[in-house]
């Protein structure tokens, strides 16, 4: 119990010192934007909230400037057992990414 709150509280601080020192949005045309955002409508990122590696990647997809849909796995049952069903694990962070009707599941922050 006092490792989960512990835990909780730690994650809720680094939420925060993320939206202090969040990085600048990359600046493209209006088309190349627009081509950002139709592209990004075949990812799903599949997060924890306070994850330190689910912060880095939310991190580069809001340097990246790219709307990739947020499923919350922890607290979204419906998220979470998409997650189990389609990538075979729960393990965070994890991009789901659509393509010529097949789905890859990507579970490395780095990558």
């Amino acid at each position: 119990m006092l490792i989960k709150i512990i835990r909780e509280v730690l994650g809720r601080i680094i939420v925060a010192i993320d939206f202090v020192t969040r990085p600048k949005k990359m600046q493209r045309t209006a088309e190349a934007q627009q081509q950002a955002e139709q592209t990004a409508k075949a990812f799903s990122l599949y997060q924890f909230y306070a994850c330190p590696f689910c912060i880095k990647t939310r991190r580069a997809i809001h340097r990246l400037n790219v709307p990739i849909a947020l499923r919350d796995a922890q607290n979204d049952e419906q998220s979470r057992k998409e997650l189990r069903e389609g990538g075979g694990r729960v393990k965070v962070p994890c991009l789901r990414i659509e393509k010529n009707d097949e789905v890859e599941w990507l579970y490395e922050s780095s990558e």
